[in-house]
């Protein structure tokens, strides 16, 4: 149990331009869809040489996505990738979406990578695994819903200890479980709906030759509430002091 009632979000990027002016960057992204009172976080900007303090300073972490590549090997994001192995030793609970689920596994020694079959976008179908059954955080969802996900690289070998909870038809690796306090999701929980419309409408304007393709994805955008909650339980369990996260 941690002694913080503060969480820290660590922000890995930014959204794109259009999407900001829109909905905010990734940290709001966070905020609004976890339902976190903004006095209990802090957001420490990893790419403009902000660090965090102590893992064991906070009550839980929460890792954004980001339009840089894990591959790239940054020096914030391996900085970050230290930190995380410093979190996840200390039972510090952590929340990890896209980059951040792939820059934990790559922590704990799986490998990320391009996906062999190219990008994964859009409002698909996540199915939970026999495995989640009695996960703290899972127990609430249906066994398919629906999470928005645009991600080009993936986690491709799970490290030691991972535990698949969740796969799409694209991905077998979208929800990752290490330990009692530590999960990572490949898709978006944080992304409304409207927010996965404005990233397929700034695609469309920057490859009009795949408009048609984008334009049905677009058709196919949902609420995806099931996604959403599984954010705003851990923030709610984290605040709490569970035990278990």
């Amino acid at each position: 149990m941690q002694n913080s009632n503060h969480l820290l979000i660590l922000q890995t990027g930014d959204a794109p331009e259009s999407v900001r002016r829109e909905h905010g960057n990734f940290d709001r992204m966070f905020i609004l869809a976890g339902e976190v009172n903004e006095a209990r976080v802090q957001v420490v900007y990893l790419p403009g040489g902000e660090r965090p303090e102590a893992p064991e300073t906070y009550a839980g972490v929460m890792i954004t996505g980001s339009e840089a590549m894990v591959t790239d090997k940054l020096p914030w994001s391996e900085y970050a990738a230290d930190w995380l192995r410093r979190a996840v030793a200390g039972n510090t609970p952590v929340f990890g979406a896209c980059y951040g689920h792939q820059l934990l596994a790559y922590a704990l020694g799986g490998k990320v990578d391009y996906h062999p079959d190219g990008m994964e976008l859009g409002t698909q179908a996540i199915e939970l695994l026999p495995a989640a059954a009695d996960d703290v955080l899972l127990t609430a969802l249906p066994r398919r819903f629906g999470a928005n996900l645009v991600h080009s690289q993936s986690v491709l070998t799970l490290p030691s200890g991972a535990t698949v909870l969740g796969r799409s038809a694209h991905d077998p690796h979208q929800i990752l479980r290490y330990g009692l306090n530590v999960i990572t999701t490949q898709f978006h929980p944080e992304f409304t709906a409207a927010i996965m419309r404005s990233y397929l409408v700034r695609m469309m304007a920057q490859e009009p030759k795949r408009r048609d393709n984008y334009q049905h994805l677009e058709g196919q955008i949902v609420a995806t509430p099931h996604s959403q909650g599984l954010l705003v339980r851990f923030v709610r369990r984290c605040l709490r002091g569970d035990v278990t996260v």
